[in-house]
């Protein structure tokens, strides 16, 4: 059987004639798959019942075959986090943020991840394998189905959990694109977001590509060696050749970079850490996000004072760094990246 899920409506049309159905059955599946996030064939009520059974026979709709191996929802109603089994029996998580402006999906881009960033659960045990790009936007239709009953739809993408996408490009912009049709999610480049660790080529692609996609570099140190003991990256991509990279794409698609920055407890959140930081991005179209660091346990990293944090962010609101800190979103549901997943994979381990 074929998995169906995120191909172009030309591609649909061709393997539906193939199957004996009507060319015309594929505009009405591509609707009610996603106009209307149904990736039940018997639910599709304008489709023959032997239509249907063809259907069922010869296709699969890769978000009607995913398991939800754990949810996690938090205390305020504002986050929730899926542990995704995929077919092949790997797992990804997703995670829908509701905020005043609408829904954002933080989506994985790999199975597992071999960054191995010293404070990250992603890459734990490295990366297993690439996502597909209907693997990716199935992350994002899976909460279109469940916002369906409000009305509502995913409105932002972020390609920021598990994996490096600079390491899945291809897959990665098939996706994005995918989701910027106007029969699909008609969501704008705009509204995208993809974060990277540094991936040099990758952020040259992107700028190749011509798209306004945002993009945000994971900095989290700018001193040279602790930034590669924090990130092994750093060893074969040094920041400064990263933020040359970065002001490239700036300028060339007109969008701010946002540079992430974890605040690690006597590793990077000192008033000289801050000054430091300011000085390389003094006069750069360029935010900063500071992220209080979300323990993970097996990494060993505590979360700075609340009076660290504002120190460092008033720093670099002195020297006119725009900087905020990161509002807090699923605090109580393993908002870690890959956090989720590594506590699932370890109880499996335990059985």
């Amino acid at each position: 059987m074929q998995d169906i899920f995120a191909l172009p409506i030309e591609e649909l049309q061709d393997l539906f004639v193939a199957a004996g159905l009507k060319k015309f059955r594929a505009k009405q599946v591509f609707q009610w798959l996603y106009q209307k996030s149904v990736f039940d064939f018997t639910a599709m009520h304008n489709l023959s019942k032997a239509d249907i059974a063809v259907l069922q026979e010869k296709f699969t709709v890769l978000p009607h075959s995913l398991e939800i191996l754990r949810e996690q929802n938090s205390s305020d109603g504002m986050t929730s986090k899926l542990l995704l089994g995929l077919p092949d029996g790997n797992s990804v998580e997703t995670v829908l943020m509701h905020h005043d402006y609408g829904y954002s999906v933080c989506v994985s881009s790999q199975v597992g991840c071999d960054m191995h960033c010293a404070f990250c659960a992603s890459g734990l045990k490295g990366a297993v394998r690439n996502l597909t790009a209907a693997e990716i936007v199935a992350q994002v239709y899976l909460f279109n189905e469940r916002l369906r009953e409000q009305g509502a739809m995913v409105s932002r993408v972020v390609v920021m959990g598990s994996g490096e996408p600079m390491l899945n490009f291809d897959s990665v912009l098939q996706a994005l694109d995918f989701l910027h049709r106007e029969d699909t999610c008609n969501m704008s480049y705009r509204n995208m977001t993809i974060s990277t660790c540094g991936i040099i080529p990758g952020i040259k692609r992107l700028e190749e590509q011509g798209n306004p996609i945002n993009l945000a570099i994971s900095l989290h140190a700018v001193k040279n060696e602790l930034r590669t003991a924090l990130m092994p990256v750093n060893k074969g991509y040094p920041f400064v050749d990263v933020l040359t990279a970065a002001e490239s794409y700036s300028k060339a698609s007109g969008r701010q970079i946002t540079y992430e920055y974890i605040l690690l407890k006597g590793k990077n959140d000192s008033p000289q850490d801050a000054e430091l930081l300011s000085n390389y991005l003094r006069y750069k179209q360029a935010s900063v996000n500071l992220i209080p660091a979300n323990p993970v346990p097996e990494q060993g990293f505590e979360r700075p004072s609340k009076a660290a944090v504002e120190r460092f962010l008033r720093i670099l609101q002195k020297n006119r760094i725009n900087a905020t800190v990161r509002k807090e979103m699923g605090k109580d549901i393993d908002a870690a990246c890959g956090q989720l997943r590594a506590k699932f994979a370890k109880e499996q381990e335990q059985k």
